[in-house]
């Protein structure tokens, strides 16, 4: 069982480059913690979105990273946090098709179906922290033939 070294960070979002750390971290948290490719990917993508979220629409912020273990196993937290308006109609910027920035509208939502666990507490005013727990499958003991 791997330790939370190299998977515990606080990394500022305050940039474009940032959001390359972010994705830089997170891959590597996840591999550590035994995630799949393929896992990796998933989590990557979600955390991609989130932190463009957290610079783009909450002016910036942080994302905390955290090993996290349970009966499904280990997994990764990731906790984005910003000071920015909030979100005012979370079940609308929630859904597909919903973009506030020209986009695609597929950040929130999008990012919710790839993680396994998603959380989100916004204040409109106050700022916005989402937080998502990915979970590493258990490899599957070899069958003997």
């Amino acid at each position: 069982m791997h330790t939370a070294a190299g998977v515990e960070a606080c990394l500022p979002i305050r940039s474009d480059m940032d959001l390359v750390w972010v994705r830089q971290h997170v891959r590597q948290a996840a591999g550590l913690l035994g995630f799949s490719l393929v896992e990796q990917t998933k989590v990557v993508t979600a955390a991609s979105e989130l932190a463009r979220n957290t610079l783009v629409h909450g002016g910036g912020g942080q994302l905390e990273t955290a090993a996290v273990t349970s009966g499904r196993g280990r997994g990764l937290r990731l906790t984005f946090a910003d000071e920015g308006p909030g979100i005012p109609d979370l079940d609308r910027a929630l859904s597909d098709g919903y973009t506030s920035g020209g986009g695609l509208g597929m950040g929130l939502g999008g990012a919710r179906r790839l993680v396994h666990e998603f959380a989100v507490d916004s204040t409109p005013g106050v700022g916005t922290k989402v937080t998502v727990i990915s979970w590493a499958s258990v490899p599957r003991p070899r069958e003997e033939y």
